[in-house]
């Protein structure tokens, strides 16, 4: 039986990206393993998104902003089934 609390957007985000990292570490290690070939250019094939660093220079300290994700097959895949088993937790 589910309940019906609402469970926190942070809980949600962590769970969904430690799919991701899970799922890409997962489809790295496979497109390792396979032997060179359409399979393994397949799970190799990532799409890589995010911002530039950009530099905040004050006078007492530096501050470097920046994010970039690169998420293969097997990471898509591993947010899916986070997201299914986060809909039964």
């Amino acid at each position: 039986m589910r309940s019906s609390r609402r469970k926190p957007l942070g809980f949600i985000l962590v769970v969904l990206i430690l799919g991701a990292l899970i799922g890409s570490a997962m489809g790295e290690i496979l497109g390792l393993i396979l032997p060179a070939g359409v399979v393994r250019q397949f799970f190799l094939k990532a799409i890589t998104g995010g911002f530039s660093p950009v530099t905040l220079n004050a006078v007492m300290f530096t501050i470097t902003f920046g994010f970039s994700i690169k998420l293969n097959v097997i990471g898509i895949v591993g947010i899916a089934i986070a997201a299914y088993i986060l809909r039964w937790y």
